[in-house]
């Protein structure tokens, strides 16, 4: 059986005493971090956690993460990573959909939390905050932890393959957040891939530069490294600064980061004063690229790799190391564990040069979406996963993405999906109709702009659609422009004509 949670155990066994991660400078030992999960093992086992149970958590990146995701993985129970930048009422739709049993959040999240805690049959017995302080209404994780067994767990029968392994919620452009059901092969099969393409070994030291809510933060960063007994270092969050000073530190040899993190490192530091001879290999993906950047940091000595993925497959393209300048802007070829075809309408193969979607079919899809048959039918069809972004391929079979066909924007490598924006803003008593996308933005890649519709001798300012949204959605999903219109385009089926708003704002700069 491939069951994640035996990578920790074999590495505690073989390598007891290398370090596994370092978080906020305090190194913790495979083994160490083995005695942990288990013991976390053995307090869920106590609070009646089963297989299949699954359990949401709200942390920065920490330890107690990793102790979470190995756990959930020996016993057979399944991850919900929660987004912390999410507001009350989606953080609550997540936990009822998915059907939680446990809640494990940090307190600095005890307000949004205590908000919404009400809405669910939750016990004392059901919440588990990670301290020093803790509500009197959650378990205390440290404390928890303590007086069990370091010893392996009893298994609950067969747990791995095709069993879940983590529920990742992405949004849809219906504004309804799915489930993706991700499976312990799954999450074997990124490994291999990731294997290959940074050609990882036990010796590499990669920092955790996403959230590990993220499939890049947890499948792509964190889940390789721990694969090959390599090491992780992790903060809460870093400051652009403070990763070039890591990498000095530790002597980091792999560097992945979303393209805005890049950016703001350009901007904010001086890269040349900080010795970086240590890292092998740049990379970085989940948004648009801009080749600038990427000529910016060729100039520096940097050649930055792309790789290409989303939720539902992990990682489906990457550009190697060793193509980085001579196929700029291209995110390479398909994964070693996964095939990737571009197709047109009749999903048939287009020709080098020609614009289609790309499909793709492996042991690296997810199993489905979680309660949603109609939805998975409409994404995997006959064993290929249609992923909604265009793309062409050139003679070599390099792929170069042209544009999403859904309307979904990326904002400071947070995806943003409009009609979830959208359908708080029809709740608006003076709002008859709106309708967003993304515009191009220097400090963020790209941010919303809402053309809004108002009802009838209605007024409205700009600061009223910001107030508005505040605590409904996530911050980074408020538009930062609105422009009032008195009709919005659409076709005859009613459908808004978005690429005719992304003109208009195109025609006024």
């Amino acid at each position: 059986m491939i069951n994640i949670g035996d990578w920790i155990k074999k590495w505690s066994f073989l390598q007891p005493h290398k370090r596994a991660l370092i978080f906020e400078d305090r190194p913790f030992t495979y083994q160490e971090i083995n005695q942990r999960t288990n013991q976390l093992c053995h307090f869920l086992l106590d609070l009646g956690i089963q297989k299949g149970d699954r359990i949401s958590v709200l942390l920065y990146n920490c330890h107690q993460y990793i102790e979470i995701f190995f756990a959930l993985s020996k016993m057979g129970a399944i991850l919900v990573p929660l987004n912390w930048r999410l507001a009350g009422p989606e953080l609550e739709f997540i936990i009822k959909d998915s059907g939680s049993r446990i809640l494990i959040f940090d307190p600095e999240f005890e307000k949004v939390i205590d908000s919404i805690r009400s809405h669910f049959n939750f016990t004392t017995e059901d919440m588990v905050s990670t301290g020093p302080y803790c509500p009197d209404w959650t378990k205390d994780y440290e404390k928890g932890l303590l007086g069990h067994s370091v010893q392996e767990p009893h298994s609950q029968g067969s747990i791995g393959d095709e069993d879940p392994h983590i529920l990742m919620y992405t949004s849809g452009t219906t504004g309804i957040p799915k489930g993706a059901i991700l499976s312990h092969r799954k999450t074997f099969f990124n490994a291999l891939n990731a294997d290959i393409f940074y050609n990882l070994t036990s010796k590499d030291i990669m920092i955790v530069s996403r959230p590990l809510f993220h499939s890049g933060g947890l499948l792509v960063e964190a889940a390789p490294v721990l694969y090959k007994g390599g090491t992780l270092v992790l903060k809460k969050r870093f400051q652009s600064h403070e990763i070039l000073e890591t990498v000095q530190k530790y002597r980091v040899t792999l560097l992945e980061m979303a393209a805005t993190v890049y950016q703001f490192m350009l901007q904010e530091c001086d890269v040349s004063q900080y010795d970086l001879s240590s890292i092998r290999c740049y990379f970085t993906g989940g948004e648009r690229v801009p080749k600038a950047m990427l000529k910016e940091y060729y100039r520096k000595g940097m050649a930055i790799s792309q790789i290409f993925g989303q939720t539902e497959a992990s990682t489906i393209t990457f550009l190697s190391p060793d193509d980085a300048i001579l196929k700029i802007g291209s995110v390479g070829l398909p994964v070693f564990h996964g095939e990737v075809r571009i197709v047109d309408k009749q999903g048939k193969d287009v020709s080098p040069g020609e614009v289609g979607e790309i499909i793709i079919r492996g042991p690296t899809l997810m199993s489905g979406y979680w309660n949603r048959p109609d939805l998975t039918a409409e994404t995997i069809r006959e064993g290929w996963l249609y992923t909604g972004d265009l793309a062409r391929v050139d003679e070599e079979g390099y792929i170069y993405i042209i544009d999403r066909e859904k309307d979904m924007y990326i904002s400071g490598g947070e995806n943003v999906y409009p009609a979830e924006i959208e359908k708080v803003l029809h709740t608006h008593p003076k709002i008859f109709d709106a309708g967003i996308v993304g515009v191009p933005d220097e400090k963020w890649g790209e941010v919303g702009k809402a053309f809004v519709v108002l009802k009838p001798g209605e007024a409205m300012s700009n600061g009223e659609v910001f107030e508005f949204l505040k605590g409904k959605v996530a911050k980074y999903k408020i538009p930062k422009y609105v422009e009032y219109i008195e009709n919005l385009p659409k076709t005859a089926s009613g459908k808004i004509q978005k690429f005719l708003l992304k003109e208009w704002h195109q025609n006024k700069l």
